[in-house]
C-alpha cells in the first residue's frame, strides 16, 4: 500500500522557517516524481514545487521561488520542503503527492498518491 505522510506543519511568525517532511512507504520512492502542493481556504490547490524521479530537476512556483526548496533523500524514502522568509500568504495546507513513470514530473494530472496534508500556519 503507497503512503505518504507529511509532517513539520506548524505554526511560525513572518520571516520564519519551516522545513515539512513527507514520509513514504509501500513503493520505491526513486522511481516515483514528487510534487508539493497547497490549498488556503476558499482557493484552489497550488502548485507549490516539484522534484523528478531522479531528483536532476526541479520547479518552482513564481511565489516561492527563491524562498523554498524541494529535496529528496530516496534512501530514507523521505521529500522535504524547505520553506523560509515565511509570508502570511504562504499559510496553507500542504501535501506532498507522487506519480510514477511520467516525463511530466511537475504535471497536476500525474500525481495520483496523495497525503493527507499538513497544516502551515504564518502569523504573528
Amino acid at each position: 500500500q503507497l503512503q505518504l505522510v507529511e509532517s513539520g506543519g506548524g505554526l511560525v511568525q513572518p520571516g520564519g522557517s519551516l522545513r515539512l517532511s513527507c514520509a513514504t512507504s509501500g513503493f520505491t520512492l526513486g522511481n516515483y516524481a514528487i510534487g508539493w502542493f497547497r490549498q488556503a481556504p476558499g482557493k484552489e490547490r497550488e502548485r507549490v514545487s516539484c522534484v523528478s524521479a531522479g531528483g536532476g530537476m526541479t520547479r518552482y512556483a513564481d511565489s516561492v521561488a527563491g524562498r523554498f526548496t524541494i529535496s529528496r533523500d530516496n534512501a530514507k524514502s523521505t521529500v522535504y520542503l524547505q520553506m523560509n522568509s515565511l509570508k502570511p500568504e504562504d499559510t496553507a495546507v500542504y501535501y506532498c503527492a507522487a506519480a510514477y513513470g511520467t516525463n511530466y514530473y511537475c504535471t497536476l494530472s500525474v500525481y495520483n498518491y496523495w497525503g493527507q496534508g499538513a497544516q502551515v500556519t504564518v502569523s504573528s
